[in-house]
């Protein structure tokens, strides 16, 4: 469909001497503003219609924090609704307050680094740094301010927070927004999330923001019936209101359809983009905007139009912010271009790498262990892009929902022991060497174990008890990004997963970008409970292979064994249809990775 509405600013827009206010009530007969600045009186300023559904007012003497609402008169009653543009909000059942959306970015330009570059750690700002334990409230956007120095230094360069938009409540995963444009107040409001960022990229750290736009709410929703009118028992005008508003979390699926539903989304994205300096963002469950009921025979092409048309607007507008999907269909038409029929996103996040990587390390037993599985994970992509997906072995949803910690998982009844720290650190190697760009989840760097809660803080002792651990995911991390200049081929377009031996669980990769020394990588690893000494496997070129990272080595943990792994040389004769071949020898569960 066309999207031909003109852009016109909405909600409350501060102008010289006052404040203007425009709002989107097509049925109703008559609109005002009321506020503290006039007692709540709605005879005292009676919005205009601009004749198409749109109602216009500016009122002297408005300041901001002022707090407001529009005053509806309609055929089915008169009532006070919350804007749906708000900026910032008193609570997700308050008063709209009128938010100065200017701030003092201190000349901050930002550039988020190349996708083959990106390395992701997914948070929840309520619990990620809530320390406080004689308050019930959440963390907030301070509190992660102040562990920015340690995620500096584990050296991601990328934080996924999970959504930030007002919910209802006062704790949440943050996937029930009842105000998309305003920021969640416990969490410290928009001013807090302005300084959040900035100091984010002072340490050199993009920002992106999960965005939900498949439901909305579905409580503390004011705009639910927001001008009266519905049909079907539906939610009226920002909802479908038939059997297209039914999704798994309520019956509130915006309709993508309407001209004004469609730039409401639009303009949220570009508030994102543009007031907060957001560097990327992610779509939660694109499936349900993209379908009905999340199958292919309910295809919803309002959805996918709407998709393509924000992929196609944002890479215009911000060419080096990122659009990330969330969608685990294998639906490789979502990281198409638009020129070829596809939404448009740089990226998705890949289902078809984290169940089998999560499935091969938390099997009890060696021999339920697939190295056919874990090679088609490594090996899964969208398009000729391998970094057209999002791979990792913990996320919100793979650590909730019935499932844990990847360290719990393995082992329930001690996930800080040896089985739980081998295996969960055999995933995450393979996380930082496959193709695609990697994700954490917050505390796993440091073994945080159960399950994820939104009234559950991590515990940051254990980033001192696991400081061997978190050194582990430093070196990763260090060599994914070629910090040294030997390990490029990591960032490389080019995968070959040349050797599985089944009966011994070892598997070999070569990874790169153009070849050659600093180049090529070899990774090398051993998924069985048995060290491997003396093993051969090929290697792409003869000569000496320095061993980068071994993780076995008892430096990452008391527990672990240091297997005297060392440095290969690579030997003339054809081995695995590689021309050289070398012995190396293997830790149980370890991984080693080689480059020359």
């Amino acid at each position: 469909m066309t999207d031909s509405l003109q852009h016109t600013r909405m909600g409350a827009i501060p102008i010289d001497g006052g404040v203007a206010f425009r709002v989107w009530a097509p049925h109703a007969h008559g609109v005002a503003v009321v506020g503290t600045f006039n007692a709540w009186d709605s005879r005292r300023a009676p919005m205009t219609s601009e004749l198409n559904g749109f109602w216009y007012t500016e009122i002297a003497g408005v300041a901001v924090g002022d707090a407001y609402k529009f005053h509806l008169s309609t055929p089915d009653g008169e009532f006070d609704r919350i804007d749906p543009y708000a900026r910032a909000v008193t609570s997700s059942v308050g008063n709209a307050v009128v938010h100065e959306s200017g701030f003092n970015w201190e000349g901050d330009d930002f550039e988020l680094a190349p996708v083959n570059e990106l390395v992701i750690y997914e948070l929840h700002v309520g619990t990620f740094n809530d320390d406080d334990d004689a308050d019930d409230s959440p963390g907030q956007f301070a509190s992660v301010t102040a562990r920015l120095g340690h995620l500096q230094r584990l050296g991601i360069n990328a934080i996924q927070i999970m959504p930030v938009a007002e919910f209802a409540g006062d704790r949440s995963w943050g996937y029930n927004p009842a105000h998309i444009f305003s920021v969640e107040l416990n969490y410290g409001g928009p001013l807090e999330l302005k300084r959040f960022i900035k100091r984010a990229h002072q340490h050199g750290i993009a920002v992106l923001l999960d965005v939900v736009y498949n439901h909305l709410g579905p409580s503390d929703l004011d705009l639910w019936r927001f001008d009266g009118w519905s049909e079907n028992d539906g939610g009226g005008i920002y909802f479908y209101n038939d059997a297209r508003g039914v999704t798994p979390w309520g019956n509130t699926r915006p309709d993508y359809g309407r001209p004004e539903v469609r730039q409401f989304i639009r303009d949220n994205l570009f508030m994102w983009l543009e007031e907060y300096h957001i560097d990327g963002l992610r779509f939660d469950c694109t499936q349900f905007i993209r379908t009905v009921d999340g199958s292919r025979a309910s295809e919803l092409p309002d959805g996918w139009s709407l998709l393509q048309r924000l992929s196609t607007e944002i890479a215009e507008a911000f060419p080096n912010r990122i659009t990330i999907a969330e969608d685990l269909q294998n639906e490789a038409s979502l990281t198409a271009s638009t020129s070829a029929g596809g939404a448009g996103f740089d990226a998705q996040w890949d289902g078809k790498f984290v169940h089998p990587i999560r499935a091969a390390v938390i099997a009890a037993e060696d021999g339920q262990r697939s190295l056919v599985a874990i090679r088609d994970a490594i090996c899964h992509g969208f398009g000729d892009n391998p970094f057209a997906r999002v791979i990792y072995s913990e996320s919100h949803d793979e650590v909730a929902n019935g499932q844990a910690r990847v360290p719990q998982e393995i082992d329930p009844q001690d996930p800080t022991g040896w089985y739980a720290q081998k295996r969960s650190t055999l995933a995450a190697a393979m996380v930082f060497t496959a193709p695609g760009i990697p994700m954490l989840f917050q505390g796993q760097e440091f073994l945080e174990g159960a399950w994820f809660r939104d009234s559950v803080p991590l515990d940051w002792d254990q980033n001192q008890q696991f400081h061997g651990i978190v050194l582990l995911y430093r070196d990763l991390i260090a060599l994914r990004l070629n910090r040294t200049g030997q390990t490029r081929g990591l960032a490389g377009q080019n995968t070959d997963v040349y050797h599985l031996d089944d009966a011994n669980k070892v598997l070999a990769m070569h990874r790169w970008h153009a070849g050659g020394p600093g180049d090529d990588v070899v990774v090398v690893a051993n998924f069985m409970d048995t060290a491997q000494e003396n093993y051969v496997v090929g290697f792409p070129a003869e000569g000496a292979w320095t061993l980068r990272f071994n993780s076995d080595w008892s430096g990452y943990s008391e527990a672990f064994e240091g297997y005297p792994s060392g440095d290969a040389l690579a030997l003339p004769g054809e081995y695995d249809g590689m021309p050289c071949h070398a012995s190396v020898a293997l830790g149980r569960y370890s991984v080693l990775i080689y480059s020359r």
